[in-house]
């Protein structure tokens, strides 16, 4: 799944894009997607921002009526395919699954003034086995169940060592989970708590509450270096760019068998949640090999 520092590029590249134009259709490719009723709030309704959400996005506009939000959370394999000129009909884009179109028209502040036949827009798409990408059209992003709970954003400025400390406080839940855990934390996902860590020379498995003082103060830094450079090295790619300029720069997380950047130790696998967990034993669990 899309985590914060990709899904933070994918807002900020669709706000240069987008922002001003207006939504002249949006074309429902995959039904079950559909989260509202419908989609016709959008119509006609000018854009006035994206922000990210944790790892969703949402795009707010403003018509003759009331302020409506089209909040897209991504599932595992959803993604994001811009055009300048949007396709006839509801082709399929390439590989993945399209799940809906959104049309726009051709009048944007720093794109120029073009044709209804020549009008950008973008796809959103599903590449995975199980199409769990969701669309939600509402007038509060807080009616959309998985923004409702979202908690503190690592990447806020709010998001201070104390307000970490107090999320740990007394959990009995493993670290590399409760790193997951939208409610507790916003925006981070399998391979970004790898990620950190590593970074925090801490196991993935130790309870939350073991934590102590220091361990605390490595995780907090680790959280915010790994996240807030990842968002600086993803910032002006195109989406096609995205996944893999993650891959690339990942320094434990889809390396199993190689050396590990800091010690040299092979880095390991395992199961977490049935997804693959990387880690390596002698920065983070005392030589230890996971299960």
């Amino acid at each position: 799944m899309p985590e914060s520092p990709e899904v933070q590029a994918l807002a900020e590249f669709l706000a240069d894009r987008i922002v001003g134009r207006e939504i002249s259709g949006v074309d429902i490719a995959f039904p079950k997607a559909l989260k509202s009723p419908s989609t016709d709030p959008l119509i006609g309704c000018r854009i006035t921002g994206v922000v990210r959400r944790g790892k969703l996005i949402d795009i707010s506009a403003e018509g003759v009526g009331d302020p409506v939000h089209l909040v897209v959370h991504w599932g595992h394999d959803g993604w994001l395919l811009w055009h300048d000129t949007v396709p006839v009909g509801t082709k399929r884009a390439g590989d993945a699954t399209l799940m809906a179109r959104i049309r726009l028209s051709g009048d944007g502040p720093d794109l120029g003034p073009a044709g209804p036949a020549e009008s950008p827009g973008f796809d959103l798409t599903d590449s995975g086995q199980w199409k769990a990408l969701s669309i939600f059209v509402v007038a509060d992003p807080r009616a959309v169940p998985a923004v409702a709970k979202l908690g503190p954003d690592p990447l806020d400025d709010a998001f201070s060592r104390d307000a970490l400390g107090a999320i740990l406080a007394g959990r009995r839940k493993q670290l590399k989970a409760l790193l997951q855990d939208q409610s507790a934390v916003a925006g981070i996902g399998n391979a970004y708590s790898d990620e950190i860590l590593h970074a925090a020379r801490l196991s993935p498995v130790v309870h939350a509450a073991a934590l102590s003082t220091a361990e605390i103060d490595r995780l907090h830094d680790a959280m915010r270096s790994i996240l807030s450079s990842a968002v600086l090295e993803r910032r002006g790619l195109a989406p096609e760019a995205l996944k893999d300029d993650k891959r690339a720069n990942m320094r434990v997380h889809r390396r199993p068998g190689e050396a590990c950047p800091v010690c040299g130790d092979t880095v390991r696998e395992f199961t977490f949640s049935g997804a693959a967990a990387h880690y390596c034993p002698t920065c983070q669990t005392n030589g230890v090999a996971l299960a």
